[in-house]
């Protein structure tokens, strides 16, 4: 999995290409993970994202307990493959997909 993260001011942009499974999730873990001091915006981009598994959802969902706390994270471009992984896990309802 190929990973492009900007961080602007207080925006951190974060581009996801290829599988979010176990064994890319603690790279992007790594990537985010005493990162976010100071973000008020965390946008997650999933165009280019073909597959997610638990352990991705665990760090989205680590990643959105934290920005609870400090702003907003959104996720965008979800194609429909991985929007029904979100719904049936009911992440859908945790997270703000745009």
């Amino acid at each position: 999995m190929l990973i492009e993260k900007k961080v602007e001011n207080a925006v951190m942009e974060i581009a996801l290409d290829g599988r979010l499974d176990t064994m890319t999730a603690p790279q992007l873990e790594t990537e985010i993970m005493g990162k976010l001091d100071g973000i008020t915006d965390l946008r997650f981009d999933f165009v280019k994202l073909t597959y997610i598994s638990s352990a991705g959802l665990r760090v989205l969902l680590t990643a959105q307990k934290i920005m609870n706390k400090q702003g907003r994270m959104i996720v965008q471009n979800v194609c429909p493959e991985i929007k029904d992984i979100l719904e049936v896990t009911g992440f859908s309802d945790i997270l703000t997909i745009v």
